[in-house]
């Protein structure tokens, strides 16, 4: 049996990013992935109840807060511990999470300004899996 693995949705090419788009992986890293791992797709914004397009959001301090002021911590909470459930669920000790997303980010995330500009930090979602000892890793890493 392949181990399981949490992978955000966007990357498999589900249409679930903030704008209606997806983060799709290169076919070859795709494939790879498949062939050795059993794949549980996640869209914590989506299981937290944003809708698919959304207004983007930012982390900022400790809640998320959308381009336009409304504050989304609540939706992004909601949505990450529907990932830890599915984790614990499929007895998962991985998650590949989006790099940058306020909820799936890890290592570094946009800063709440909406400039563009990155600083040290974790999405909610990244933060609660790795309190639970599932290992994060950014799509660039695989």
């Amino acid at each position: 049996m392949k181990e399981r693995v949490l992978i955000s949705a966007c990357l498999l090419g589900v249409n679930c990013k903030y704008n209606g788009g997806n983060n799709r992986l290169p076919d070859e890293k795709l494939q790879r992935l498949k062939t050795d791992y059993e794949l549980i797709p996640v869209c914590p914004e989506a299981y937290g109840g944003l809708t698919t397009p959304r207004v983007p959001s930012e982390r900022l301090g400790d809640g998320v807060i959308s381009k336009t002021g409304r504050d989304v911590t609540a939706e992004f909470k909601k949505g990450a511990e529907a990932a830890l459930y599915l984790a614990q669920l499929f007895d998962i000790k991985t998650a590949i999470l989006k790099e940058n997303s306020p909820s799936c980010g890890c290592v570094m995330i946009y800063d709440g300004t909406f400039t563009g500009t990155l600083v040290p930090g974790d999405g909610v979602t990244a933060e609660l899996l790795k309190a639970h000892s599932i290992a994060i890793i950014g799509e660039s890493k695989i």
